[in-house]
């Protein structure tokens, strides 16, 4: 067996079918799956994240569902802390290992590791979110665009955490956070990796998105949102501010009409799912397929293996 773990990593937008393509991979392979979700962590929060069914986890067992409150907080930093024990003890096993999901910056951390510099510094970064609260997101951005215009470019206009992150590393030392991410060069190759990344056709894609948002609804998001308001979980935080659950919560307390609410849930999956087509085309690892090339797939993967032994 090769002293390097191997895994195999299957990507792509949300809706596209990851979940059934990988059950349908692992399963004659006795593999376990680590999900690569940044929603799916999240106990309670079942509907809106379309976590594998019951049945789907008694068939091939997953890891890292479930294994934080929604008021607690996770970053890339910890799953890759997670997920490395998970591939340890399935290679001493001798175990497939794969790693399914749509959370990109995930996937890098545990494949190419994180730049993970000590620039910190708590009063700058309260003083840069003091003025994007003043002043508005907009200019911090635009303060990104003329300070660090590689990291702007890859960093969404709406993404507050990155765009202070970014500004507070450049203020720290002076430098762009794209230089010291250049220079930290992302090697850190622990794992023999396989990529494969699903590529929808768009308009079945966003057809896919407009019927998962419906069946969502029909199968209770609404009442499992106000369940979680119920249980003291505030709409202000971070996991339920995501997708479909801040839409939810903006209907529930009453700054959303419920169309419109339906319509920019809609709009706003299908938005996500764009900006993750982007980052993983970004990729040059990652081997394209459509979603139900099964067998495709399943022979890539038994090569994979096979040379790793």
């Amino acid at each position: 067996m090769s002293p390097k773990p191997s895994i195999v990593i299957i990507s792509g937008p949300t809706c596209v079918g990851k979940t059934d393509a990988a059950i349908a991979l692992t399963e004659p392979l006795g593999a376990e799956i680590i999900s690569a979700d940044a929603m799916q962590v999240y106990r309670y929060m079942n509907i809106g994240t379309a976590k594998p069914t019951e049945q789907q986890r008694a068939r091939v067992r997953h890891h890292l569902i479930d294994v934080v409150n929604p008021d607690e907080s996770f970053s890339a930093a910890l799953f890759r802390t997670m997920a490395d024990a998970v591939i340890r003890e399935l290679h001493q096993k001798g175990r497939p290992v794969f790693v399914v999901g749509g959370t990109g910056l995930y996937i890098k951390a545990l494949t190419r590791g994180l730049f993970e510099g000590q620039e910190q510094d708590g009063l700058i970064r309260k003083r840069l979110r003091h003025e994007a609260e003043t002043l508005g997101l907009d200019a911090l951005y635009q303060r990104l665009q003329e300070v660090d215009p590689a990291a702007a470019a890859r960093i969404h206009p709406n993404d507050t955490y990155r765009i202070i992150r970014a500004l507070e590393v450049h203020q720290v030392t002076g430098q762009p956070i794209s230089y010291h991410q250049r220079v930290h060069g992302f090697r850190d190759f622990r794992y023999r990796t396989l990529k494969i990344g699903l590529t929808p056709d768009r308009n079945i894609l966003y057809a896919r998105i407009n019927r998962r948002v419906d069946l969502m609804l029909a199968s209770g998001l609404l009442e499992e949102v106000k369940w979680l308001l119920d249980q003291g979980y505030p709409s202000t935080l971070k996991s339920m501010r995501s997708i479909g659950y801040r839409h939810m919560a903006d209907y529930l307390e009453g700054r959303t009409p419920w169309d419109e609410c339906i319509r920019l849930f809609k709009r706003d999956t299908r938005r996500y799912a764009k900006r993750q087509l982007t980052w993983f085309r970004a990729d040059p690892e990652i081997e394209w397929v459509q979603p139900g090339e099964i067998d495709v797939m399943s022979r890539k993967i038994d090569l994979f293996l096979t040379e790793g032994v």
